[in-house]
């Protein structure tokens, strides 16, 4: 994750790149809405892979959807992991990329937080995915 004056730029890797078909993630600062540092690198991984690699166990880099829309992650095991949730509107839900180790990670998210001009403070944590609403109550069943 790279900051720029006003942007929050993520650039792969040359085979993320290839595997992703993506040369990089660019969204504005104004679109970060909340900043954590996520230790488990699994815990990010949330959907089912649209574009990019998975090998269990070893990365995962590219788009994942689920119901609520999509994410861009680039993690490997063992690592912490920088997660930018992104406020509505933004081309993705949540940016996640993996570090060398937790103190890079730490600085990595207070230099976004600082940069970051909308940040949603009323929490620390990651939020989660919304649940698709559900009907009231099931249809009746037709009587004989």
């Amino acid at each position: 994750m790279r900051i720029t004056a006003d942007r929050l730029v993520v650039r792969p890797s040359w085979w993320e790149r290839a595997a992703t078909r993506r040369w990089q993630v660019v969204v504005p600062l104004s679109a970060v809405r909340r900043v954590v540092v996520e230790p488990d690198w699994w815990r990010v991984l949330r959907g089912s892979r649209a574009r990019g690699l998975q090998i269990p166990g070893a990365v995962c880099t590219g788009e994942l959807r689920h119901q609520a829309g999509r994410d861009f992650v680039s993690v490997r095991p063992g690592r912490p992991v920088v997660c930018a949730e992104l406020w509505p509107g933004a081309p993705f839900l949540l940016l996640a990329v993996s570090v060398r180790d937790l103190r890079e990670a730490e600085e990595a998210a207070a230099a976004l937080r600082r940069a970051a001009p909308r940040l949603d403070t009323s929490t620390p944590c990651r939020q989660p995915l919304p649940v698709p609403e559900e009907p009231e109550a099931p249809p009746a069943p037709d009587a004989p």
